[in-house]
Parts: C-alpha cells; sequence; structure tokens
C-alpha cells in the first residue's frame, strides 16, 4: 500500500471513530455556563467572538460589563451601532480608578442584579458576564450568589464569566473552562494598548 493510500485508510478510521463518538453525545437540554479566565489576554474578546456565532444564528444576546465601565472599546462600539445586543455597562470603570471599595460593591452587585434578571428572563440565548470574576475577586459578589443565579438561569440560555481568577467553586461548576495563558506580551516591550487589538 502506498503512502497515500496508507494516509487515507487512516483518515477513515479516525473520521469513522468520531462520528461514532460524536452519535453518542447528548443535548444537556440547558444553556451551558462558559468559563474564560487566565492571566493571558483574549478572555473577552473570546467571548464576543462566540457573540458574533450566536447572533450569526440568530440568537438574542445580552452582555453584562462589569469594571470596565466608561472606557470606550471596539466592541462595544461595534454592537452599539447595529443594535443587535443588549448591552448593560454598570462598572464605574477599573477598581484602581474609583478607589473606594463601597462604590465599588454597590456597582458590582447592581450590574449583577441587572445581569440575574437577564439571565432567569429566559429571553436570551447567551448572556456575557464580562469580567465578573474580578468582581468575584475583590469579594465585590459571592461565588454562591452567582451559581444560585447560574441555577436560575433559562432553560436555553448560556452563560459566558470572564475575568481572571475565577474561583474554582465556579469552575467546577461550568461546562467549559478555558485558561489563556501568557506566552507574551508587547506591554512588557513597553508597547502601549493598541485600539483594534487591545479595546
Amino acid at each position: 500500500m502506498s503512502d497515500a493510500e496508507n494516509h487515507k485508510e487512516k483518515m477513515k478510521e479516525v473520521q469513522a471513530k468520531h462520528r461514532e463518538r460524536v452519535s453518542q453525545l447528548q443535548d444537556p437540554e440547558q444553556g451551558l455556563v462558559l468559563i474564560h479566565t487566565g492571566k493571558g489576554k483574549g478572555k473577552s474578546s473570546s467571548a464576543f467572538g462566540v457573540v458574533v456565532r450566536a447572533l450569526g444564528w440568530g440568537q438574542k444576546v445580552a452582555v453584562v460589563q462589569f469594571i470596565k465601565g466608561k472606557w470606550k472599546t471596539g466592541e462595544r462600539r461595534f454592537f452599539e451601532e447595529h443594535g443587535k445586543v443588549t448591552w448593560h455597562t454598570m462598572g464605574e470603570g477599573f477598581t484602581w480608578d474609583t478607589q473606594d471599595k463601597d462604590r465599588d460593591i454597590a456597582a458590582a452587585q447592581a450590574a449583577f442584579g441587572k445581569a440575574a434578571d437577564l439571565i432567569a428572563s429566559g429571553d436570551y440565548d447567551l448572556v456575557v458576564l464580562d469580567e465578573v470574576n474580578i468582581a468575584l475577586r475583590y469579594e465585590y459578589l459571592s461565588v454562591e450568589q452567582v451559581i444560585e443565579a447560574l441555577d436560575k438561569r433559562g432553560q436555553n440560555t448560556g452563560v459566558i464569566l470572564t475575568g481572571r481568577d475565577a474561583p474554582e467553586a465556579l469552575c467546577e461548576y461550568a461546562d467549559l473552562v478555558t485558561e489563556m495563558t501568557e506566552v507574551k506580551h508587547p506591554f512588557k516591550a513597553g508597547i502601549k494598548a493598541q485600539r483594534g487589538v487591545d479595546f
């Protein structure tokens, strides 16, 4: 048998095994919970990629931003211009801008109240809680209240939670956890954040 024929036979076996595995998978009949965490860049960007995918299928999407506050980002500008996403920016900026813990807690709790309503409504196929893990890290929210809201999500509502340092209990609860790992970053070489790449 030639190398080309041998390769073709191996690929047929791989495809057959894959089809068999896929045929055994089950539909969970509930929206999934995804976590994008880690020290590397791309957590929110990846979530917004899923937003675009959901919109491509005609699904309804909501975003609640917890920390970025009034900082204008390309994704926010895009979705505001196209009007296809329900968007709530609830934070008052990054935590080191306010330096007022009580104010930060109140902003995070207000954001989460809105998020919990969106998640439970059943009106959305996807709800993104952008940078919610940061609010958890600083204990502006509790893991228990987040899991309680996720338990009450609409049957077809998937939720993505982004931000560094996702709590272990939340990672155990989630269906998918992706950890972004930094290998190299231009900031360390003295390069400032670039519009269209970083924000």
